[in-house]
């Protein structure tokens, strides 16, 4: 995300006025878009086999990476057969999906598909078209559930539950629409969406909160584990290249580590010069540790994160799962 649109987007600038013409223009252009599908005028493509759309209504991450894997596991835990689909941003994959190998090149098929498939212990497709990557997970590895990373306003791919997350610290922003905002789609779009889930304290009844947990650090080369709070008292560097890097350096804060911290765009392709900080230790997210195992040293640990959901958040997705699983013929 560039510095200076968030900039504008979360600290008030006056420069987004400015820009306000466009993003009316923009708005328009999105509504238009949805009233073609709504009237049929484009095509909408349907799976065999219910969709779970996880996604977000703003630029930038949100946490919609460990809400899947945990939905995933969830999913496995009641006896369903999950499958994820990701666009693959920030990788290299074109043309025909792709499943991608837990072991695989981040480059290549992108940063948050190589988490999912690491940690979700499903299969994982990434391809730009949602549809044809949905359909290879169906015939080859029989999911009877698709989840799509992302894709909250991919409408060509129908869906019969959406998730949207929010960050709970930043919400909206200033609450306009690209490029005077962050937002892909106005606030108003939240009130069609199943679940409302945020990243933090909740801040309204309706929604659900999601907590990330993790009080671990791995180290890149090696493999071991030790708590945060052995880095207590050490210089160490923190840098994150995720949609909100301050929850992260927060994080790390609270734990009682005192870091010279790092921001890089989200879905930023390291060089081993960014991560570089003589024997101090570097911390980072896992999102930014796939990009970096190439390069790094002993120097370098990752902080691992686990999604908690509420118990009432889990007992309203299986029921409505359920519902919509019952109108599938699942062959």
């Amino acid at each position: 995300m560039n510095v200076y649109f968030e900039a504008v987007w979360y600290q008030g600038r006056f420069a987004a006025k400015f820009l306000l013409p466009l993003s009316w223009v923009f708005r328009g252009v999105v509504e238009l878009r949805r009233f073609f599908y709504r009237a049929g005028w484009i095509k909408i493509r349907r799976l065999p086999v219910p969709v779970i759309i996880v996604g977000n209504i703003s630029v930038g991450g949100t946490g919609k990476t460990p809400l899947i894997i945990a939905l995933t596991k969830l999913l496995k835990e009641k006896g369903y057969k999950p499958g994820v689909i990701s666009r693959g941003y920030g990788g290299k994959v074109r043309g025909a999906p792709v499943k991608v190998d837990p072991s695989g090149n981040a480059a290549i098929v992108g940063d948050e598909p190589l988490l999912l498939s690491k940690h979700s212990d499903c299969p994982v497709a990434v391809g730009a078209n949602r549809f044809e990557a949905g359909r290879l997970l169906w015939e080859q590895d029989g999911c009877d559930v698709i989840l799509s990373d992302d894709g909250l306003q991919h409408y060509k791919l129908a869906r019969d539950i959406e998730i949207a997350v929010v960050d709970s610290e930043r919400q909206f922003g200033n609450g306009f629409c690209l490029p005077a905002g962050p937002l892909r789609e106005p606030v108003e779009r939240l009130s069609e969406v199943d679940f409302i889930i945020e990243n933090g304290t909740k801040t309204e009844d309706e929604r659900f909160s999601m907590t990330l947990n993790g009080d671990m650090a791995v180290n890149l080369t090696t493999g071991s584990a030790k708590p945060l709070q052995d880095f207590i008292g050490l210089s160490c560097h923190a840098l994150a290249g995720i949609g909100n890097p301050y929850r992260f350096f927060n994080k790390l804060n609270a734990a009682g580590l005192h870091c010279i911290n790092h921001k890089f765009p989200d879905h930023y392709s390291y060089r081993a010069d960014d991560i570089e900080f003589g024997e101090c230790p570097v911390l980072m997210t896992e999102k930014d540790a796939v990009k970096c195992f190439d390069f790094a040293n002993d120097t370098h640990w990752y902080v691992p994160v686990m999604a908690q959901l509420e118990p009432a958040f889990k007992n309203r997705f299986l029921t409505l799962l359920r519902e919509k699983y019952d109108g599938y013929k699942i062959t």
